[in-house]
């Protein structure tokens, strides 16, 4: 993809009012309104600290366990015909990349003089990051989780109560990641001077979007110099992560935005709002979300949790909108051949959410990926999480 010298400042910050073009935003009520700008200028001014800066860089050292390697997968290439490269934050504390995110809302949180975090998850691994931070930091703690996301993650619903948070079953709507946001966004509401509100991914309301890609920025950073070590000083051709809210992903692309590599976004077949949807607001945020023809929401579907949701992070619309990142899908099926090659190939078990991006990249090497191109995939987490579902899917 040829690239335009013009997206070397994209990924900076957002508009004073907290917009990527149209997208993004602060669709919150009034008695949030205070508490955002309050959050803003906290990041603003920590991000500026250096002392701030060197503590949070020093916990993902020595407690994260950062940097990640890039795990060259040859077995895997010689399969597909391309050169395959992982970053692996799988391999951080409490396996995944979550953990870049919280472990700087938590010291931020901690800053603001708060006692309390909140917190979403679907698949679990934000809820498990949050409980962990929270433990380090001597927070209290709660989890909102939909009761179908309980019964599937049953292992780290048992990891946050064992880290000493409580996880609170959301048994409204459909009962998976937009509820549990719905309800902690409820609570941040009624606590909210006591209350950090720990949003687990680059969605919501500003400044949210900017702020985790922000702590999550550090994937991409890494990645892009540990390549050009590998690479002899220069880029992969393709750049991968999935994407759901998108977390990975804008950390990811963000460490390669202001290059002529080609950034893609891999969304569950059933949740792909940029693929599907319509420009909406839903939790504090403008962006693409599914919706009906009368503007409602639209249930998303994926075989994995932490993609099961119906919009997506706004800088994502953004970046496909303006043409720097192209988002695709991938289904469920071929989503669990990915998985299983992954693993019978190379000895590494991906979640179910990388799964898409390594679904697609099997897909199209040899085609939309010429024979030959070099790859990064990130790795954004573990399957150990999966494992009882995976089980029973493959049976």
């Amino acid at each position: 993809m040829a690239v335009p010298a013009s997206f070397g400042a994209t990924m900076g910050e957002p508009s004073p009012t907290g917009r990527f073009g149209e997208f993004g935003g602060r669709f919150v009520p009034e008695s949030l309104i205070a508490a955002c700008k309050e959050l803003e200028g906290a990041f603003r001014s920590a991000w500026g600290d250096p002392g701030f800066r060197g503590e949070y860089a020093r916990l993902l050292r020595d407690y994260a366990g950062r940097p990640t390697p890039v795990t060259e997968c040859r077995r895997l290439s010689d399969r597909l015909g391309v050169r395959v490269l992982l970053k692996r934050e799988d391999l951080t504390h409490t396996g995944s990349h979550k953990i870049n995110n919280v472990v700087g809302q938590g010291l931020l949180a901690r800053t603001m003089g708060k006692r309390r975090l909140v917190a979403e998850t679907g698949a679990g691994q934000h809820g498990v990051a949050t409980a962990t931070a929270a433990a380090l930091f001597g927070l209290e703690c709660v989890i909102y989780m939909g009761t179908v996301d309980v019964r599937r993650q049953e292992l780290n619903v048992f990891r946050m109560n064992l880290l000493g948070a409580e996880v609170r079953a959301v048994d409204s709507g459909s009962r998976t990641l937009k509820d549990a946001i719905n309800e902690a966004m409820r609570d941040w509401v009624a606590t909210v001077e006591t209350t950090h509100y720990c949003l687990g991914s680059v969605m919501g309301p500003h400044p949210y979007p900017w702020m985790v890609r922000e702590l999550q920025r550090v994937i991409g950073d890494e990645a892009r110099s540990q390549c050009r070590e590998v690479l002899d000083g220069a880029d992969p051709d393709v750049v991968l992560a999935c994407v759901g809210g998108g977390s990975n992903a804008a950390g990811t692309f963000a460490g390669f935005v202001d290059t002529r590599v080609d950034l893609v976004g891999v969304e569950a077949a059933g949740g792909a709002a940029i693929g599907r949807g319509v420009p909406g607001v839903v939790h504090g945020m403008r962006s693409q979300l599914l919706q009906d023809e009368d503007g409602q929401v639209v249930e998303a579907h994926s075989i994995s949790a932490g993609l099961d949701y119906p919009g997506v992070g706004p800088e994502h619309a953004y970046l496909a909108e303006v043409g720097r990142a192209r988002y695709v899908e991938a289904g469920d099926q071929e989503v669990l051949d990915a998985l299983r090659l992954l693993s019978e190939t190379e000895g590494i078990i991906p979640a179910l959410e990388p799964a898409h991006a390594l679904a697609y990249l099997i897909r199209a090497a040899g085609g939309e990926i010429p024979t030959g191109s070099t790859v990064l995939v990130t790795l954004s987490g573990r399957g150990d999480k999966d494992a009882a579902e995976v089980m029973e899917l493959l049976r």
